[in-house]
């Protein structure tokens, strides 16, 4: 299992980074988590060939998270590709048929699968060999947090949330948890995490979590990497990774 990183921003625009999106290679077949502004353009970078993305998992509905998704499947029909499955928390096909339904010219010329998912779910995506468990997460909107098991390995993507007993537990004996970091320690904020609340989370845990990567950083958290690292530590059995746009892992 191979995840790239094509997004690891926000929605305020910062050198180097676009807004967020993994992809994650299952058997050489890809599945996309999350399509923030710039997403799309990052698929050249990687060397992945934005025709062979038909499925899309949406952690909620804030542009950060979405607003390349039209242009993916838009990018799809102009070259012959027109289904699409996109899975998504409460309200995701309400939303996605009010933005379709404003481009005529495409409504007509591609076929997409809205699927909106359950707290709790566990299920086979078509087309791939893993299994899919989601959790809400602690956010604004409806957000789920996902994880991904498949022979080789499991991961949870956390979305955008402070930090949860939902997602802790859906992480628990994972080799990798994905966990937004927004701000650095410290600050006070809700809906998002710092350093310093997800350590506190994290220390009822006992390292039962393999490794973890930070991502989803506001521009606040410029510089303040190493001090990320050293906070987390000694939560986790492996190691704490910040993501940066493009950067690959293996499971």
């Amino acid at each position: 299992m191979e995840i790239t990183f094509l997004g690891t921003g926000v929605a305020i625009p910062e050198k180097g980074r676009v807004q967020s999106g993994i992809l994650v290679r299952l058997e050489d077949k890809p599945l996309l988590i999350d399509c923030g502004s710039g997403v799309l353009s990052r698929f050249p970078d990687a060397g992945v060939p934005h025709t062979e993305v038909d499925t899309v998992f949406l952690s909620h509905l804030h542009l950060d998270h979405v607003a390349d998704l039209l242009p993916l499947i838009k990018a799809n029909w102009l070259r012959g590709k027109t289904e699409m499955r996109v899975y998504g928390p409460d309200g995701t096909e309400d939303w996605f048929s009010k933005v379709l339904g404003a481009y005529e010219y495409i409504l007509d010329g591609v076929d997409v699968d809205v699927v909106e998912i359950s707290p709790g779910k566990e299920f086979t995506p078509e087309g791939f060999d893993c299994e899919i468990t989601c959790a809400t997460a602690s956010h604004s909107v409806p957000t789920l947090a996902y994880r991904v098991t498949a022979e080789d390995g499991e991961f949870v993507y956390s979305g955008d949330t402070e930090p949860c007993r939902n997602i802790m537990d859906l992480a628990v004996e994972s080799d990798l948890l994905i966990h937004e970091c927004s701000f650095p320690p410290g600050t006070k904020v809700t809906n998002h995490t710092t350093p310093s609340t997800l350590a506190e989370m994290l220390e009822d845990y006992n390292k039962e979590i393999g490794s973890i990567c930070l991502t989803h950083f506001y521009p606040e958290m410029k510089g303040h990497g190493k001090e990320a690292i050293h906070r987390l530590k000694d939560y986790v059995d492996g190691e704490v990774i910040l993501a940066e746009d493009l950067m690959k892992l293996e499971i």
